[in-house]
């Protein structure tokens, strides 16, 4: 009884008394105190959904060129999240543009999709917006998936969500974000019918059902016999969160808005899922649309439900929510789960879920097995290696993880560069689209020296005779990074100069290990192993 009148009181004092700057508190998640606070994953997982099956709650969010491609979740509480699968193991499967030999795609690749359970199986359907709809199903989210299969294969579409009505018939509902051909009118989101293998859609079943300024993000719900159509739009707030309801899937439609945005945060929840628990209680888990270095952060909202609307966070004037940044947990456990691995010695025979490619890896080039406990790199040429700017860029088997926002982070990995070869340059990175910052060892002859670049800057020092290298990473919450390296794993020097990470092509900062070879396809570094340290 103590413990429920406690979290009440802290649930009122942070949705009314917190100051409007909270946002930029670097506290985040699990406060291990009953409470969490937003975001509870301060990192880049976008474009979210999620649901509950039994005592569960599963998530995917989308990775853009990164592969393995979209990323599944799993948590028991909806504060404390953990990867644990990818849906897509080959993103080749969708374009070949998507390959470490093209390397063209960025901003494009796995965008928006939704997850679902039914007839015994996890299901999930997302969008690319240069190749249509794909679709893959699993018994267990931890995998293994299904092979990816094309429901349609389109351009301009994307933010699907698949259905399942009571009577058994499969509904999929779209956004056509060009222009249509005969109204004239972009963002038109459509509503079909499915085969009863969720494999295709019946295209003389479309039906045109909401039309607004950038509509997106949607979600098809049943709630008490009422069909609920989530989406978001532009008005003059900015982005928005609105709900259409119904009686029939053919209508009418009533129409309402769930939130304002704050325009002196410019974080506004965009896309997510609506969660019912087993108390009855209902939740919403939602990306921000606004994007800083870190990306696309989750925050996990409170839903109250008002006339038959579910109101996101914390209810305003108009019975409008605004976002909330504090609340009690939904559910209290004993375990304290991590959001990913804090360290990685490669002793298994698979890489890590937290680990994602910078688009798909060359498969010849990369091995656990070759050396054990280690994660082989060989090098190979960049493509267009003649060409110095922004190489990491066109560098293939660039392997990376998210960069989180909080007090402090700190990545150290430890480095075999005994067989470094002429032309061969391997280290550690924070890199988007906008921004690339290295440390590493650079070999031309047979010298190796360190190396630091920066806006394709780049300063060179001392030789390095040694076989083995720690190369460290540390940022603050505001993004600015150091880069250290130590010869003994002990003492650390700081080299380079500090370096800001940045947000570029719908992606946040990613950090990662590299490894190419300017002249030829020699040369290979052996990784033991990545410490990841952070502060809640």
């Amino acid at each position: 009884m103590l413990k429920s009148i406690f979290c009440i009181i802290i649930f009122y004092l942070f949705s009314f008394n917190t100051p409007v700057f909270a946002q930029f508190s670097a506290k985040w998640g699990d406060q291990g105190n009953g409470t969490f606070h937003n975001p509870v994953l301060p990192s880049d997982f976008s474009d979210l959904d999620a649901i509950r099956v039994g005592d569960d709650f599963y998530a995917i969010s989308s990775t853009l060129q990164v592969s393995p491609g979209m990323a599944v979740l799993h948590s028991k509480d909806l504060v404390n999240w953990k990867v644990i699968s990818h849906v897509v193991n080959d993103l080749t499967r969708i374009n070949q543009e998507l390959n470490w030999n093209k390397m063209n795609s960025y901003g494009k690749g796995v965008w928006a999709g939704s997850i679902r359970y039914y007839k015994g199986k996890y299901w999930v359907y997302f969008g690319t917006p240069e190749d249509g709809f794909f679709m893959c199903s699993a018994k267990n989210p931890a995998g293994p998936w299904e092979p990816l299969h094309q429901v349609w294969k389109v351009q301009g579409w994307d933010d699907c969500c698949s259905f399942l009505d009571d009577d058994g018939q499969l509904y999929f509902i779209a956004t056509n974000f060009e222009e249509d051909k005969i109204n004239h009118k972009k963002y038109n989101i459509h509503l079909f019918k499915m085969t009863p293998d969720g494999k295709s859609l019946i295209m003389e079943s479309d039906k045109i059902i909401h039309q607004s300024q950038g509509s997106e993000a949607n979600k098809l719900y049943k709630i008490n016999g009422m069909y609920y159509h989530y989406f978001s739009e532009v008005n003059k707030e900015g982005r928005v969160i609105m709900m259409e309801r119904a009686k029939s899937l053919s209508g009418p439609w009533q129409i309402t808005q769930l939130n304002h945005v704050n325009k002196k945060l410019d974080k506004e929840p965009n896309q997510g899922g609506l969660i019912q628990l087993k108390n009855g209680s209902w939740w919403f888990f939602t990306h921000h649309g606004t994007g800083d270095w870190e990306g696309r952060a989750a925050s996990l909202l409170p839903i109250t439900w008002i006339d038959g609307w579910p109101i996101m966070g914390k209810v305003g004037n108009g019975t409008i929510g605004t976002m909330l940044w504090s609340a009690p947990k939904p559910i209290i456990r004993k375990e304290h789960k991590l959001t990913n691995q804090t360290y990685d010695s490669f002793s298994g025979t698979t890489l890590s879920p937290d680990w994602e490619w910078n688009y798909q890896p060359r498969a010849s080039k990369w091995s656990l097995k070759e050396r054990k406990g280690y994660l082989r790199l060989h090098a190979f040429q960049p493509i267009n290696p003649k060409d110095s700017t922004d190489i990491l860029m066109r560098a293939g088997n660039t392997i990376t993880q998210r960069s989180l926002r909080t007090q402090k982070c700190e990545v150290v990995v430890k480095l075999d560069i005994s067989q470094m070869k002429n032309g061969q340059q391997a280290g550690l990175t924070h890199f988007s689209t906008t921004s690339i910052a290295n440390i590493g060892i650079k070999q031309l002859g047979d010298t190796r020296s360190l190396v630091f670049t920066y806006k394709n800057i780049e300063t060179v020092g001392p030789k390095i005779s040694h076989k083995v290298i720690w190369l460290k990473s540390t940022w603050n919450y505001e993004g600015i990074n150091q880069y250290e390296y130590s010869l003994n794993g002990k003492d650390y020097i700081s080299f380079g100069g500090q370096s800001q990470m940045t947000w570029g092509s719908y992606r946040g900062d990613r950090i990662g290990i590299y490894n190419y070879n300017l002249h030829q396809e020699e040369g290979y570094i052996d990784v033991d192993f990545m410490r990841y340290l952070f502060v809640r």
